[in-house]
C-alpha cells in the first residue's frame, strides 16, 4: 500500500510541538514558595520562571491560586493581591508582573534582519478591578527597544482570554548568549515617566504602560490573576501548548534548582571534614540540569548533617557559609555546624524534617 507524504510547506510551524517560548506558563512549577509572599522589588520568589516588580507607597503578594481548569484549561494561577495602597503614583512608582526570555533560544526570530518573525502572546487574566491594564515586551540587550499594547478587564472576577499582537522589529539583534533577550511586562500600575500613549509599536523610549493604565494599587480589595501565558511565532494565537510537569520542571530548573524539602532525605554527595576545620565540611551538591549561569545559594529550614563514618550521628548546621561553584553541574558546597568533627568523617547533608533546603538561583 503506497504512503502519502505530507507536503510539509503547506504546514503552519505552530502545529509542531515546542512552539510556546514561555517556561511554566500554565503555572505549573512553585519551587519557592506557594503561600502569599510580600513582593520585594525585582525577585523571583512564588511562581517559577515569573518575577515581581514593587516601588511604590503600597505592596502586594503574590501566591498560588488553584481550581481554574474549568475556566481556563489550567488548575493553576498566579494570583497577586493588593494589601497597601498608593492611590497617588509619583512619577516614577510602579508595579508589574515580568517573564525574562533567554536570549539564545530567541535567535529563530532573526530580529535584526529584514526576515525578522511577528510574535502573538495570549494569556487568561482575571481582576476584581476592571478597566485597562498595558502588556509590553522589552528587547534587553544592544539598542534597547519597547513595545506597549493595551488589553482590557470587562468584567469583574472572571476569566477573559487576551491575544497581543506583536510586529517585527528588524532594526536591532537579539545576542546569542545566556543573558535576557526579551522580557515581558504585566503592568499592575505605572507612574507617568514610564506611560505611552505610543501603542503597538516598538520604540526606544523606556515605557511599560500606556497612559490609560489602571492604578491597580489604588485598593487593597483589587486582586490580579494569570495564566496560561504563550508566546509564538506567528500572527495567530493557538492553542496552549501544554507540556507535562516533568518536562516543565526540568525547563524551570535552568534557573532555580530546588534541592530538600523531603523529609529525612540526603541531598548531597559525600562531605569531608578536614583537619584544622573541623566545624566545617566540604562536598558537592550534584545537578539533574545544567544551570543557565554560576548561581547564588540561599538556604532555610532545619538542615542536618549525618555522619556515617561514626554510627550515624547527626548534628544540626547553623549555616552554609559559602558557595564554591565551579561548573554549572556540579558545585562545590561548605557547610558550618555549632560543634567539631573528626578529621576525615563522612558526611552526608540532608533535610531534618520536611523543611530543610539549598536553593540555586541562576535567574535572569
Amino acid at each position: 500500500m503506497a504512503v502519502s507524504r505530507i507536503n510539509e510547506a503547506g504546514l503552519n510551524v505552530n502545529q509542531y510541538g515546542n512552539r510556546n517560548i514561555i517556561i511554566n506558563g500554565g503555572m505549573q512549577v512553585w519551587q519557592r514558595a506557594t503561600a502569599a509572599t510580600t513582593v520585594v522589588n525585582n525577585t523571583y520568589q512564588t511562581v517559577d520562571r515569573f518575577s515581581f516588580f514593587e516601588d511604590s507607597d503600597g505592596s502586594y503578594t503574590t501566591e498560588q491560586s488553584t481550581g481554574h481548569r474549568g475556566d481556563t484549561g489550567h488548575e493553576n494561577a498566579l494570583k497577586c493581591v493588593c494589601t497597601g495602597t498608593d492611590t497617588s503614583l509619583a512619577a516614577a512608582q510602579f508595579a508589574s508582573v515580568s517573564y525574562r526570555i533567554e536570549a539564545q533560544n530567541l535567535q529563530h526570530l532573526r530580529y535584526g534582519t529584514s526576515n525578522a518573525k511577528t510574535l502573538t502572546c495570549s494569556f487568561w487574566v482575571r481582576s476584581s478591578k476592571t478597566g485597562i491594564y498595558s502588556f509590553s515586551l522589552v528587547k534587553n540587550d544592544a539598542t534597547a527597544h519597547y513595545f506597549v499594547s493595551e488589553y482590557t478587564i470587562s468584567a469583574a472576577d472572571t476569566w477573559e482570554h487576551k491575544t497581543i499582537s506583536i510586529p517585527v522589529l528588524t532594526g536591532s539583534s537579539i545576542t546569542n548568549d545566556n543573558g535576557a533577550g526579551l522580557s515581558i511586562e504585566f503592568a499592575l500600575a505605572y507612574g507617568s515617566t514610564y506611560r505611552t500613549s505610543t501603542l503597538d509599536q516598538w520604540m526606544t523610549a523606556q515605557d511599560f504602560a500606556s497612559t490609560n493604565q489602571v492604578n491597580w494599587l489604588d485598593s487593597t480589595s483589587n486582586n490580579w490573576y494569570l495564566t496560561g501565558v504563550q508566546l509564538e511565532v506567528g500572527d495567530t494565537a493557538t492553542d496552549f501548548e501544554h507540556r507535562t510537569f516533568d518536562d516543565e520542571l526540568q525547563r524551570c530548573r535552568r534557573y532555580a534548582y530546588l534541592v530538600g524539602k523531603e523529609n529525612g532525605k540526603m541531598f548531597t554527595s559525600a562531605c569531608f571534614a578536614r583537619s584544622g576545620y573541623l566545624d566545617l565540611v566540604y562536598g558537592s551538591v550534584p545537578l539533574l540540569q545544567e544551570l543557565r549561569a554560576s548561581p547564588t545559594l540561599t538556604y532555610g529550614g532545619n538542615i542536618r548533617g549525618t555522619n556515617f563514618t561514626r554510627g550515624y550521628s547527626t548534628k544540626t548546621t547553623t549555616g552554609l557559609v559559602t558557595y564554591d561553584f565551579g561548573s554549572t553541574k556540579l558545585g562545590g558546597i561548605r557547610v558550618t555546624f555549632a560543634s567539631d568533627w573528626t578529621a576525615g568523617d563522612e558526611v552526608f547533608i540532608g533535610d531534618d524534617d520536611g523543611t530543610g533546603f539549598i536553593l540555586l538561583d541562576a535567574e535572569l
